[in-house]
């Protein structure tokens, strides 16, 4: 673990430099700089210290800074975020906000903004667990908007989806009537594959079209999902109950009763690293279950009826 100072003005003891620590990596330089914002050591609107400051200060080079910042912009903890003047933290710490008194929201009114911002860093990463990709496809619009037009342009995007395989019999959607299972499957499945092949047409589009280096990668699982799960870069973890009710719906030319879940309406809890213990390691522990999940009992997934 490094030791960090706190105060960045109390870099020499009696006009001898202080001896610098082991280098810390951009993601430690982060998380320092991120407690001291959270703990109000840092205070919305202040300006921080130069790039050079920190740099010297944690013993990194200044690119490790950038990065560092970079993060920290794209969890909405600070702004105006460059190679010249010193960044801002933010006046609405995070944007969205999050924490142990925060309410949850709607898919899709959390996951947008969240996604958006997390294509703020040079190297986009984002994994999702759900039973279709369609939150997902939709919240990627913006900063896919943002990029054709100019506005950011990130090195490389990694995605990974966990879906269900099209090999076994759903848990949900499922009809109250089971002799109506295989109309209802092949529903879910022609959508399953839809989405899933619109998000990776668009996101691969950017290899060509901006020379982003894209991956985008999609794994079946053997049960269906009770829960949905986003992981944004590893600072924050989204994650909703999939919450089943009874309804009625039209499909193929007729009238079925079905008992499902409106996943773009499920309430998405957010959990940001740093932010408290509680989040931190929540964050933490959905990364390892699901890196567990793709590891091992997933296999690979193909778009096919």
């Amino acid at each position: 673990m490094y030791c960090f100072v706190v105060d960045p003005e109390h870099a020499s003891v009696k006009g001898r430099k202080r001896s610098r620590q082991p280098q810390a990596s951009h993601r430690e330089v982060a998380d320092e700089l991120r407690s001291r914002i959270r703990s109000g050591v840092l205070r919305p609107g202040q300006r921080m210290p130069t790039q050079a400051r920190l740099a010297d200060e944690f013993g990194v080079e200044r690119g490790a800074v950038r990065e560092a910042l970079r993060i920290l912009q794209a969890e909405r903890l600070l702004s105006n975020v460059s190679k010249g003047s010193p960044a801002t933290v933010a006046q609405n710490i995070g944007g969205v906000p999050t924490g142990p008194e925060t309410p949850p929201q709607p898919t899709m009114v959390a996951l947008a903004p969240r996604v958006s911002a997390a294509f703020a860093v040079p190297h986009v990463e984002i994994d999702a667990l759900c039973l279709t990709s369609v939150s997902l496809t939709l919240a990627m619009s913006e900063p896919l908007r943002e990029i054709h037009a100019g506005r950011i342009k990130p090195a490389k995007v990694d995605v990974r989806v966990l879906l269900p395989s099209r090999e076994i019999d759903l848990a949900f959607p499922a009809p109250v009537d089971a002799s109506h299972n295989g109309r209802l499957q092949r529903r879910w499945l022609t959508q399953r594959n839809a989405q899933g092949q619109v998000l990776r047409h668009n996101l691969l589009a950017l290899r060509a079209t901006h020379g982003v280096d894209v991956h985008v990668s999609f794994r079946a699982l053997p049960f269906t999902p009770p829960v949905k799960l986003y992981l944004l870069g590893e600072s924050e973890a989204l994650f909703a109950y999939y919450t089943l009710t009874r309804r009625g719906e039209e499909i193929d030319h007729e009238y079925l009763e079905m008992y499902d879940a409106e996943g773009t309406q499920s309430m998405l809890f957010a959990f940001a690293q740093g932010a408290s213990l509680r989040d931190t390691t929540f964050v933490e522990q959905s990364h390892l279950w699901f890196n567990a999940l793709w590891e091992t009992i997933s296999s690979e997934l193909e778009f096919t009826n």
